[in-house]
Parts: structure tokens; C-alpha cells; sequence
């Protein structure tokens, strides 16, 4: 048995308090005991039912460039995970990045860097949000991982579930916190106005039928990642998938869920064999940069691969790595029906 799962199952009798002091909380917002706030915007929120890794990211850029495109004057707020420092800063403007990695965190960043829009962080959404509309005239915003952060109100739900943890043979994975990767039950689906079923780079597979009845009635839309090239990390030149085909990488993770990005790389036969896997959100230092070097050095590799989250970061140090070539593997998100998706997305807010 593998420890964390050793862990999961120590753990497992808190699971059914957590899951009740989430019920209660839900059931206070319905009643409306706990009272949400409007804002002067329309607002989407993208959230889902687990911590970490079903693409939450990737679906924020796809809507906020939809509605960019669409003439809706977005802004994105997020909640700055893994930040150094707390309450409200303004990252973007929409014109140009206003702070760096380290004190917005990655994804937001990323997102800032990818759409071109006033962006900024704030724990709290409601105050955040109001500063923001101030700061830039954002007239809709999307707000990023905020499924169960119910106290400000909002115009849509959108819901993004990753096809592979409905599958996944452990179940304990399935169980609500701390034994599991549950924020809330599936129950929680219900709240949603739009489900996304993320199968990243997998083929489509249908939903086990225990767990298709929490998604019924909702409007689901299917997606899948596509790996679009390799981007230089310094000069952010973009390169074919064609030209790493068999080239021999040192590959450098640091995201919730790893698997999806190396089953990605093994489809598109770059060799994986030479990796390094850190924590989600991991925070870079000079002596893990020093780390990677000797593992460059040392396996012989042609050039380092990484994501584009981590990407950001290791941007920071183009100089102690100045003679090795970084690429990051560009992924965009894809939608199977992208017309009746913008359609359900845009009459929510009209």
C-alpha cells in the first residue's frame, strides 16, 4: 500500500465532519442566512469540486479570451494561491504586467501574460472585485476558482470536472477532505450552470453511471487540451512539436496533477525518462535551479521541458541558466462543440 493512500485512510473518519460542515454552509447560502453581495459587472465564476489539476487555468483563458473577442471587457480576479503576500493587488491592467510572479502567483500571471486584461489578486472576492471594476472600468469579470467561495454573487457557474479522476480506481481519491480530493460531495454539482468535462489528452470515455446522476439537467460540455508547440521560455519563439520528436529533455514539472503533461509528452514521443517532479506551485530558489543544472549536466540532455506554469517563474532566472535552451509545451484548451459553448456562456450574462 502506498503511503499516501496509508494516509487517506488514517485520516478517513474527519471526511464525514468536513463533508457536514460543508453541507451546512451550503444549505446557510441557499437559505440565504448567508447573504451574497453583487458587484457592478457581470460576473462568471470557473471552480471546481477538487483541489487542483482539472484545468482550471486553461478554461479561464479559453472564456476570458471569448469574451475579449465577444466585446465583453473582462477582467479576471483570482485568489493568488501560493503568493508571497496577502490582499489586493492589481497585476494587469490589460496594457501591462504591474507585478511579478512572486507577489501574484503563477496561474493568474500566466493568465495576465496569455489575454491581455486587467487581472488582479485579492482573497476576498467581493472587495476585490469592486477595486478592480474601479481601477480598470471592467464591465465582466472572471473570477477563478470560485465554486465554493459563494459569497459573491454571480451571474454563472461553470463547473469543470476532469474525466480521469471520475474513473480512477481509487476510490479514496473520491472521498471529501482530508481523505480524498473532494472539496464538497458531488452533490455540490447541482449549483453549477455549465459543467466542462475535461479529458485533457485522453480519448472520450463515458461518465460511470454513480456518478453521471449529480450532472443531470446541466448543460455539459466536453474539452480536451491540444498541444499547439514548444515555446522558448527567453525569447518566446515558438517551435513545431516535430523538432523535439525523439530529442533527449530533462523534464521539469511543478503542477497539481503531472500525469496529464508527461502522457502528453509520451503521445508526442519526447522522451520522458529524464525528469524532475516538484509540489504544485512550487517556489523556485537559486539552489533548485543549481539542482537542475547538474541533472541537465549530468544526463547529457539537449534542452529542459517544462509547463507553462513553471515557465513563469523560471523566467526569473535566465541568467543562472543562460546557457541551457528552456521550452515550455504551449497547451490550449479545446472544445468539442465551441459554438453551442459560447452560446450557453454568452446568454448568461446578456
Amino acid at each position: 500500500m502506498k503511503l499516501l493512500d496509508a494516509a487517506r485512510i488514517i485520516l478517513y473518519p474527519l471526511s464525514p465532519l468536513y463533508s457536514w460542515v460543508m453541507t451546512v454552509r451550503n444549505k446557510l447560502f441557499d437559505a440565504g442566512v448567508f447573504r451574497q453581495q453583487k458587484v457592478d459587472a457581470k460576473v462568471i465564476s470557473v471552480g471546481n469540486l477538487t483541489v487542483g489539476g482539472t484545468g482550471k487555468t486553461p478554461l479561464v483563458i479559453y472564456i476570458t479570451k471569448l469574451l475579449k473577442q465577444s466585446g465583453y471587457n473582462p477582467g479576471v480576479l483570482s485568489r493568488g494561491y501560493g503568493r508571497k503576500g496577502s490582499g489586493y493587488l492589481l497585476v494587469s491592467d490589460g496594457n501591462s504586467i504591474r507585478a511579478g510572479v512572486q507577489e501574484t502567483g503563477d496561474e493568474i500571471y500566466q493568465t495576465s501574460i496569455e489575454c491581455k486584461v486587467p487581472a488582479a489578486v485579492s482573497e476576498s472576492r467581493v472587495p476585490g472585485a469592486k477595486k478592480l471594476i474601479e481601477d480598470t472600468g471592467v464591465q465582466t469579470i472572471v473570477l477563478d476558482d470560485a465554486f465554493q467561495h459563494r459569497w459573491i454573487a454571480r451571474d454563472a457557474d461553470i463547473l469543470i470536472v476532469e474525466q480521469r479522476f471520475l474513473r480512477s480506481r481509487n476510490r479514496l481519491r473520491r472521498s471529501v477532505l482530508p481523505t480524498g480530493m473532494l472539496r464538497e460531495s458531488f452533490s455540490g454539482a447541482q449549483r453549477a450552470d455549465i459543467i466542462v468535462l475535461n479529458r485533457k489528452f485522453s480519448t472520450p470515455k463515458a461518465i460511470p453511471v454513480q456518478y453521471a446522476k449529480y450532472f443531470a439537467g446541466i448543460p455539459m460540455f466536453t474539452a480536451r487540451y491540444r498541444g499547439s508547440g514548444f515555446v522558448d521560455v527567453k525569447t518566446n519563439e515558438v517551435f513545431p512539436v516535430e523538432e523535439f520528436i525523439g530529442q533527449k529533455s530533462l523534464v521539469i514539472s511543478g503542477i497539481a496533477n503531472p500525469v496529464s503533461f508527461f502522457s502528453a509528452l509520451k503521445l508526442m514521443n519526447i522522451d520522458t525518462s529524464n525528469k524532475m517532479i516538484f509540489k504544485d506551485h512550487f517556489d523556485y530558489n537559486e539552489e533548485e535551479i543549481q539542482r537542475i543544472r547538474r541533472a541537465f549536466y549530468n544526463a547529457n540532455t539537449h534542452s529542459v521541458i517544462t509547463t507553462q506554469k513553471d515557465a513563469v517563474k523560471l523566467k526569473a532566472f535566465e541568467e543562472s541558466l543562460d546557457d541551457i535552451d528552456i521550452y515550455y509545451l504551449k497547451i490550449e484548451m479545446v472544445f468539442d462543440d465551441p459554438d453551442g459553448f459560447k452560446k450557453e456562456v454568452l446568454k448568461r450574462i446578456h
